[in-house]
């Protein structure tokens, strides 16, 4: 296909659902699922498990717990702030890199709480009272340090710290399968029981680099909005300028250019898609900052509600929830007979997944 080649929605979805493994299910095991994808959304602690249930061929969910409780996949703040399980190696590589962009965001939000507060002594304060290894929440950690810094809220302190200053990791039991616990931070290094990765002074930013490379493997073809919009950094403009002889570069259906990898997979747009049912926040729709390849306009308010989405024919068509032991689904408009066969079929699968075989099947509501 011709570099210069325009690719409409239909063309941009089929390759989202082939490189977010949602077009087949695929037979890597869970450790390279979560390499691939760049790390999953994890906010909310079980829907990681349901992420990978949809794209894994038989999918084992004590396999990505036994991964945690390994310590070879973590739960850290990362991308765009918000949790998110990553390999502990992307999270020793990447953390550095995304250190600057937390603290601007979680100032965004506490500015003025924070205000006059030297960020340097606060990190330096709580690296010492982390330096023990001993599990703390957000709440401990700000209290021990309430009498040096009496004026801003814990809240406030405990979350410059946790989500910004601190590379931690979320210990287990939290998002452990089927588990419900507390929030407990360690220090990153001390978990791993290796480094986190320096800041390169290289201007070509390699770090970036890297991040591009991983970004479009598994979300490309992909606009420098829609990275940023993934990963919360700056668009990665020097990375991206240093890449340029090594990517290819499309056109979408509104003129925008497209980044990608050579050779990355470009299905047919015919290609058949087949139902798939999202848990909250997915990257796959999070992703991008033009969305409109997976989610219609209308519907889009849905990605940042915590909805769970349903698709069909590669598109959002419906959300989902369990309750009791059944999946009930919610077209957001009216299913074809044979949509809502594969919807319900996929429904059953999923309710058996969640509770183990003693499911009570799938319904299927009225459209929106």
């Amino acid at each position: 296909m011709s570099p210069t080649a325009v690719l409409d929605t239909r063309a941009l979805n089929r390759a989202t659902l082939a490189r977010q493994l949602l077009l087949d299910h695929a037979d890597v095991p869970v450790l390279d699922a979560v390499a691939h994808l760049g790390g999953l959304q994890a906010q909310e602690p079980q829907e990681p498990f349901v992420g990978l249930w949809s794209r894994l061929r038989a999918f084992d969910p004590a396999e990505l717990s036994d991964r945690l409780v390994r310590r070879s996949v973590v739960r850290t703040h990362l991308m765009r702030r918000t949790v998110h399980l990553v390999t502990a190696d992307d999270a020793l590589a990447w953390r550095a890199r995304h250190g600057p962009m937390l603290r601007q965001r979680v100032l965004g939000t506490y500015r003025r709480e924070l205000d006059g507060i030297d960020l340097g002594e606060l990190a330096a304060a709580g690296q010492a009272v982390m330096a023990d290894g001993e599990p703390r929440s957000m709440t401990e950690l700000a209290r021990a340090l309430a009498e040096r810094w009496p004026a801003p809220p814990p809240r406030a302190l405990g979350e410059m710290l946790i989500a910004a200053l601190l590379p931690v990791a979320q210990l287990p039991p939290r998002g452990l399968w089927r588990q419900k616990s507390g929030v407990r931070n360690v220090l990153l290094s001390s978990w791993l029981g290796r480094e986190i990765a320096e800041p390169s002074p290289d201007s070509s930013d390699p770090v970036g680099q890297a991040l591009v490379r991983r970004y479009l493997a598994a979300y490309g073809p992909a606009a420098s909005a829609d990275l940023r919009a993934w990963c919360g950094l700056a668009g990665l403009p020097a990375a991206i300028a240093a890449m340029r002889e090594e990517l290819v570069t499309f056109r979408d259906g509104n003129g925008r250019e497209l980044l990608d990898l050579p050779d990355a997979p470009l299905p047919d747009p015919g290609t058949p898609a087949p139902v798939r049912f999202l848990p909250a926040f997915d990257n796959a729709i999070l992703g991008y900052h033009d969305r409109g390849r997976i989610i219609d306009d209308a519907d889009r308010g849905l990605s940042v509600a915590g909805a769970r989405v349903v698709l069909v024919d590669g598109r959002v068509a419906a959300t989902w929830s369990a309750e009791a032991g059944t999946v009930v689904v919610t077209p957001l408009h009216r299913f074809s007979r044979a949509d809502r066969t594969d919807v319900a079929e996929q429904g059953r699968a999923l309710a058996s997944f969640l509770s183990d075989g003693d499911s009570h099947g799938v319904r299927i509501a009225a459209s929106g």
